[in-house]
């Protein structure tokens, strides 16, 4: 299993929610996985928002980012032409904006998996033909 991990925003909730289907599964993988675990601005802002009714998961995403154990490993200013092509070649899923920089980082970091729920990331091609290195329950 790869070590290093690009997380996804469903993980990421579900593993600071107790209530979500996910949780042991991702509290289980995270504990295997080497910090510091990258994300983008995109993915803390929607995890945020799914968790509004949670502030102290809230507080949680804030202090990983605080403490090192999520480090934001993108910046959309540098990469939006990219991202760009990514959302009009996934037109037809669609692909929201934390996919394409989550997809964008894959190309990037390339040792690096992507730690998901999300089945579309088995569909995404990172270099227009690569398939990624997904972890995901089954």
């Amino acid at each position: 299993m790869t070590r290093w991990a690009i997380v996804d925003t469903g993980p990421l909730v579900a593993h600071l929610d107790r209530r979500e289907r996910h949780h042991a599964w991702t509290a289980a993988q995270i504990k295997r996985l080497e910090r510091p675990l990258l994300v983008c601005e995109a993915v803390i802002t929607e995890a945020m928002y799914l968790l509004a009714r949670h502030p102290l998961a809230q507080d949680g995403i804030l202090g990983m980012l605080e403490s090192g154990a999520l480090e934001i490993g993108f910046q959309l200013a540098e990469h939006h032409k990219e991202v760009r092509e990514l959302c009009r070649k996934y037109r037809d899923r669609p692909m929201s904006l934390a996919d394409a920089c989550i997809l964008r980082m894959a190309e990037l970091h390339e040792q690096h998996a992507v730690f998901t729920l999300d089945g579309d990331f088995r569909i995404y091609r990172k270099h227009g033909d690569e398939p990624l290195t997904v972890i995901a329950p089954a």
